[in-house]
């Protein structure tokens, strides 16, 4: 196993700065997300790891090693693609020993390490097959397992789920935890999916631009997001944010409408917040008249099963609002008005740089 280190890392194409000075420890047998929108630099950083680009300045370690200027082959990373790259004139078992072969091991060695990694991706049964005879699923398994056979200090994962149907990627994502679980082996795993991130990483690193917007444990950024691009990432459906002004006797107004406001406490000025955030979940329904209570007027349902969501506009506030109701209260043409409340303890203050002040 091995530790990865980034020491203010940049990459850069011709004039343009694609990785901006990223510093990050992952330590070592951690199981460690990389989430952010296309094009935010995140694959990047991963090949960066596997030496599959170049670094433009700044340190990275694996382990005890500056790894700048080592070749991929000597690093002692695997990677598995978002494209399963199998070979298709090979069986299951050939192509997961195939590095093996070419390090020259002794086919009863690579015979061996081939069993075992079969064995814990339950694909015993499959060795024999050509990669056309596999689902997509069985196709990423082996993958994997063409990882696993080299014993990495370092697991590299590319997207590896996102060519499969939902209910794949649900086993799959279980699949990789468990996996995570047995070899006990630093991951580092790319995704922009964050239901993806918030169930499988032991932390998560929130990237943006090129930068890391901010690294933490899933349910610490959930709850305690740094601004507002964490908050609205992270999260389905996102955050409601609302514009605040200041109001009187230490109070935020809600949209320009006084009868919306927010308590302060003394320690946060309200000149300072821009928005006021909040989790569809965090909105309870209330009976009516309910003191504090807001009247949603609902234009659309969505029913989800286990729970619904509430769309439409609250009276006084420039934003449309997102809530999460108990299923009982969608059935059809049921719904024309709902009052709501903020739960205590759950506003996200942002200030005009988008940077989260407090929560309340």
């Amino acid at each position: 196993m091995s530790s990865v280190t980034f020491e203010a890392i940049t990459k850069r194409y011709e004039h343009q700065d694609i990785i901006k000075g990223v510093d990050l420890q992952i330590r070592d047998g951690e199981f460690m997300v990389f989430v952010g929108p296309s094009g935010c630099g995140k694959s990047t950083l991963l090949r960066l790891v596997a030496g599959l680009e170049e670094v433009s300045s700044g340190e990275l370690r694996i382990g005890d090693q500056v790894a700048n200027d080592i070749p991929a082959a000597r690093r002692g990373v695997a990677m598995v693609f978002q494209s399963y790259a199998l070979y298709p004139h090979m069986t299951v078992a050939e192509n997961m020993g195939f590095s093996l072969r070419m390090a020259g091991l002794a086919k009863a060695q690579i015979r061996d390490q081939v069993a075992r990694a079969a064995e814990i991706l339950q694909i015993t049964d499959l060795l024999g097959r050509m990669p056309k005879a596999l689902s997509g699923g069985q196709r990423q398994r082996v993958a994997i397992g063409r990882a696993i056979v080299r014993k990495p200090g370092v697991f590299l994962f590319d997207e590896p789920l996102s060519n499969l149907d939902a209910g794949l990627r649900v086993q799959m994502r279980l699949e990789l935890a468990k996996l995570h679980r047995e070899l006990a082996t630093t991951m580092i795993y790319v995704t922009h999916d964050q239901t993806e991130a918030m169930t499988l990483g032991d932390r998560i690193a929130v990237i943006n631009g090129g930068r890391i917007e901010q690294t933490g444990r899933p349910m610490e950024l959930y709850q305690r997001p740094a601004n507002r691009f964490v908050a609205q990432f992270l999260g389905s459906p996102r955050m409601n944010l609302l514009p605040a002004s200041p109001g009187p006797d230490g109070r935020l107004i809600l949209a320009g409408q006084a009868q919306w406001t927010v308590p302060l406490p003394e320690s946060v000025n309200p000149a300072a917040c821009a928005e006021v955030g909040i989790r569809p979940e965090c909105l309870r329904q209330a009976d009516p008249g309910t003191p504090g209570g807001w009247t949603l007027q609902v234009d659309l349902v969505e029913r989800l099963g286990d729970s619904t969501l509430l769309y439409g506009l609250v009276p006084g506030l420039a934003a449309p609002i997102c809530a999460k109701a108990e299923r009982t209260v969608a059935e059809p043409g049921a719904i024309g008005s709902v009052t709501l409340r903020p739960e205590p303890g759950t506003l996200h203050l942002f200030d005009r740089a988008g940077q989260r002040i407090a929560t309340v």
